[in-house]
């Protein structure tokens, strides 16, 4: 009986060690609203929304203790609209990411599956829309041209993001084209790098995806992800932030680069030529945010963006003025309620573009206004 009694106390305590060094996590954001959109195709639009400013999404996360500082590692994340209960990123059931690996504390982690870029990783966060998971929607780029935002996620991934070094970080990712004979047909790969100095954080990156609208649809990128159909994208920029007590300012200026482009924003076709010229952005974004009271925030922003594109009716150069004001009010530690104004103007110069607010229906003249009002939880 003494026997019997001795082993079930050390199955126990195993059981707890063994629980103590593994975890599974689930957490996510909802963000519910209402918004009000100055042109939508050329009437004024109320709406309620999910993900006005941050995309509602969950996930469940984990890892496993293997020894000497070396961890198996695993995300899975959906994104979902809060007022319809459907799917997003093309109705994926993780289509935010979905991958497993090792992580070791002095090496790094190398993980295999659906992951976010290198500029997403390493840029992003030193600019209003990428400062925060699940991004900021209203204050993306121009057609999130640049990724800050998240648009799209890259499938058949591998991997590697270093440990930290002195506030050194680093990391490369590499998505196939999983297609015989066409190891380059919509493949994309990208690296990046970031270094936190104390109250000063650096951060670049670089990615190019390699004909993304091939019909090759079990490559990286897939249509329904997409923002352009391209036979080539190359994005590249670097930040800087500066940390005060209160406060927070920034600079990041990013570069995109398309050629064979055949369609912006999804379904704005621009009937562009194909003579490798295609199109080009340029994003010079000053953001700064400040803490009245630990909780109470104000953030903002304000982009320039030069553009350059090719159409059957010639060469065009059409500029962009954005401008996103944001305040914060915390409830608690995961509820705070929000209100966002964005502002977007654009000088067509004869390229029959509109202005047009991420995440919202484009304008049909060459101004718009969206207004925001909403709650986020996080668990």
């Amino acid at each position: 009986m003494k026997k019997t009694l001795i082993a079930a106390a050390f199955t126990a305590i195993y059981a707890c060690g063994a629980h103590a060094q593994n975890s599974v996590t689930l957490y996510g954001v909802i963000d519910a609203g209402l918004s009000y959109n100055s042109n939508a195709g050329g009437h004024s639009l109320w709406a309620a929304g999910s993900g006005n400013v941050t995309g509602s999404h969950w996930g469940v996360t984990g890892s496993e203790d293997l020894g000497g500082g070396t961890h198996a590692v695993f995300r899975l994340e959906s994104g979902f609209s809060v007022t319809n209960g459907s799917m997003r990123q093309g109705g994926r059931l993780f289509g935010y990411q979905a991958y497993a690996g090792l992580d070791n504390a002095r090496y790094g982690a190398l993980t295999l599956g659906r992951q976010y870029d290198s500029v997403v990783d390493y840029l992003a966060p030193l600019s209003f829309t990428g400062r925060h998971p699940g991004g900021n929607n209203l204050a993306a780029h121009p057609y999130d041209n640049d990724n800050l935002n998240n648009s799209f996620r890259v499938n058949n991934a591998v991997k590697y993001a270093s440990a930290n070094y002195g506030g050194v970080k680093f990391g490369a990712l590499y998505g196939f084209s999983n297609e015989a004979g066409g190891f380059d047909d919509n493949r994309l790969y990208s690296f990046g790098a970031s270094y936190d100095f104390g109250s000063l954080l650096f951060g670049a990156g670089y990615l190019q995806a390699n004909n993304g609208g091939s019909a090759n649809t079990n490559g990286a990128l897939t249509l329904t992800d997409r923002t352009f159909v391209a036979s080539q994208q190359r994005t590249y920029g670097a930040g800087v932030n500066y940390l005060m007590r209160h406060a927070r300012v920034g600079f990041v200026w990013t570069r995109t680069q398309l050629g064979g482009l055949d369609t912006i924003n999804g379904a704005n076709s621009l009937g562009l030529t194909q003579n490798g010229q295609g199109a080009s952005f340029s994003n010079y974004e000053v953001n700064a945010s400040y803490d009245f009271t630990p909780q109470f925030t104000v953030t903002g922003e304000y982009t320039f963006t030069q553009g350059a594109l090719s159409t059957e009716g010639g060469e065009h150069h059409p500029r962009w003025h954005e401008v996103s004001v944001q305040a914060d009010y915390f409830l608690s530690k995961r509820t705070d309620v929000y209100a966002q104004a964005s502002y977007q103007h654009i000088g067509a110069d004869g390229s029959g573009l509109g202005a047009d607010i991420s995440g919202q229906s484009p304008s049909s003249t060459d101004q718009q206004t969206v207004v925001a009002i909403g709650m986020r939880h996080r668990f």
